[in-house]
């Protein structure tokens, strides 16, 4: 039974209303004539604390506020590839055809079409017992995604009728006799936001989430069902490295919620993913990416609903048994709501105003990620991979929201604004990021790559330590005091960092790389340090071996196109030799 309550304080996004005994805690309400849509996050007696997801200029005290009796839920069915979300899940196309370009207030416009028909193929037969998580049939949500149609949650029973047609998500596709009587079930389920979907089995993360850039896939992997953070200063390009994860990524599946960013770099995604093509299947990318976008001229409040909204979403697809990568830009600006409502609620602030929950909000929102055997009979494996963009304020990564990402995220891609002046992009800072799921990726890279993948990595990372230490020396005493095996080394840095760390996100074919080639890459660099350190100690000039042309021809490698590689790879591998035995020659004659 719906209550009915008044308001009694407004302030800002926040509303109090008494009279509201029988409601529930993180139920659902619409506020005044005007239905804005809020939810209950503090009860006191028959006080509520709503928090509103729209504007509240206008309401007045004494105006009516209804409970829904439930909480705030995700309609989850056939037509959430390739939709615009907002905050808390109305298509923007909606909307927009609703109410024009200017966004009105308490517009209810359901979040699945009512009114598309879908092609239902059924899974199962009459008489065939099922329990929730099971797969009843399939629909072609688009050319690349098959959407699985699941027995709900805590649903089970025996298939009374199925039956092949087009239907719309809320039609009747399956009746199942159940303990309790007759259950129909539709395309459509809902779940509530807040809680994440059940699973059978959380799996260890033993596989890496293939992305295609070089700083992270062998420097600082992240693994399928993993999560990582990306924080950096404003400008140092965390939006473009998500895109690029968005784009290239090993998920069948992108979820990309815009909280609190602002409006032109939604825009940017909302114009380029319809234009982008899905290198696996030449299709448009928005063919397998659900966006949610929450800019930061849109209510402060609904940036914590877009953030659960998104990974409902992601859990589902998930449950599915797809691989799923979200990307939640930035979880910083969701601080900020937690914020401003913690202190609107007049609670006791923690660190620099932020509320002491935050750690465990933040936490429990990113253990919702994970590779995990879904629930139903048949045991698919599904992974949710997290990828949580942080904006410190000026990049200082001591501030809370930064720390508290810290202390739960097992990979750190920290994004340097120096770098991003010296146009060094990705500008993840090799010195300071770290990831902690590269030992236990490194059986699957020795048998699915090359055995000779850590030992490379772990070479890599040595002499980008061994640089750092030299150029303070360089700043104190100048680079003639350093001996050639050092200055070899420096240089063999700058080939790592300028051929191998660096890549263009707009070049063609720089945009991507293949583990394949990435290895190709390594082995390169590392076989022209050997080598030159082998002439250097027989007598060659260190200066002449910098200088050599093969140099050019390893920078260049990464612009090679994939089919040529292995041919490129034989040719410069034997010129380093060559080149190198020719300096020698001319240096003993």
């Amino acid at each position: 039974m719906a209550s009915i309550g008044n308001i009694v304080k407004i302030s800002g996004p926040l509303v109090v209303a008494e009279g509201m005994r029988d409601a529930n805690m993180f139920d659902v309400v619409r506020v005044s004539e005007k239905r804005l849509i809020g939810e209950i996050i503090e009860m006191h007696g028959d006080r509520a604390s709503i928090q509103v997801y729209e504007e509240t200029a206008g309401l007045g005290t004494g105006e009516a506020v209804e409970s829904t009796g439930e909480p705030m839920s995700a309609e989850l069915g056939p037509g959430l590839i390739g939709s615009i979300y907002d905050g808390i899940q109305r298509p923007l196309d909606d909307i927009r055809k609703v109410c024009g370009n200017n966004l009105a207030r308490g517009v209810e416009v359901p979040s699945l079409k009512r009114d598309k028909k879908w092609r239902f193929t059924p899974a199962v037969k009459v008489g065939d017992e099922v329990i929730g998580g099971d797969i009843i049939g399939t629909v072609p949500e688009t050319d690349i995604v098959l959407h699985k149609v699941m027995v709900p949650n805590g649903v089970k029973g025996k298939i009374k009728s199925i039956k092949e047609g087009e239907y719309t998500v809320a039609d009747t596709v399956c009746v199942l006799e159940t303990e309790k009587g007759e259950r129909e079930l539709t395309m459509m389920q809902k779940w509530g936001v807040r809680s994440g979907r059940p699973y059978n089995k959380k799996l260890s993360p033993e596989m890496p989430l293939v992305t295609g850039q070089r700083v992270v896939d062998c420097l600082f992997p992240i693994a399928k069902g993993g999560v990582a953070a990306i924080p950096g200063p404003f400008g140092s390009g965390k939006t473009v490295t998500q895109h690029q994860l968005a784009k290239w990524a090993e998920a069948d599946i992108i979820v990309y919620i815009g909280c609190g960013e602002r409006g032109n770099e939604m825009t940017d995604v909302l114009n380029e993913f319809p234009e982008l093509i899905d290198p696996k299947t030449g299709k448009s990318l928005m063919e397998r990416t659900v966006l949610i976008a929450n800019t930061s001229d849109m209510p402060v409040a609904a940036r914590e609903a877009s953030v659960y909204t998104g990974i409902t979403i992601a859990e589902y697809y998930r449950d599915m048994g797809y691989s799923v990568a979200l990307m939640a830009d930035s979880t910083s600006r969701w601080a900020e709501a937690l914020r401003e409502m913690s202190g609107r609620l007049e609670e006791m602030p923690g660190d620099e105003g932020y509320p002491a929950y935050l750690g465990s909000r933040l936490a429990q929102f990113y253990e919702r990620a994970g590779r995990v055997i879904s629930t139903g009979k048949d045991g698919r494996e599904g992974a949710l991979s997290v990828i949580g963009a942080v904006s410190p304020p000026g990049g200082d990564i001591s501030e809370p929201v930064s720390q508290a990402t810290l202390r739960i995220v097992k990979v750190f891609w920290g994004l340097d604004s120096n770098l991003a002046y010296q146009r060094h992009f990705p500008a993840i800072n090799w010195l300071t990021s770290y990831s902690l799921y590269a030992d236990s990726l490194a059986d699957w890279y020795n048998n699915n790559v090359s055995k000779d993948w850590m030992k490379s990595r772990a070479r890599f990372m040595s002499i980008l330590h061994d640089e750092a230490e030299l150029k303070e020396i360089v700043k104190l005493i100048g680079m003639d005091a350093l001996s050639a095996g050092d200055r070899l080394k420096m240089e063999t840095a700058r080939s790592i960092r300028e051929d191998f760390l660096h890549q263009l996100a707009f070049h063609e074919i720089d945009t991507y790389t293949s583990l394949k080639k990435q290895l190709y890459m390594m082995k390169l660099i590392l076989a022209f340090n050997d080598e030159a350190e082998a002439a250097v100690s027989k007598g060659a000039d260190i200066e002449l071996v910098s200088e050599l042309p093969v140099r050019e021809r390893i920078g260049r490698f990464k612009y090679v196109p994939e089919n040529e590689t292995d041919a490129e790879f034989e040719k410069v591998s034997v010129e380093i030799s060559a080149q190198l035995n020719e300096l020698l020659g001319k240096e003993e004659d």
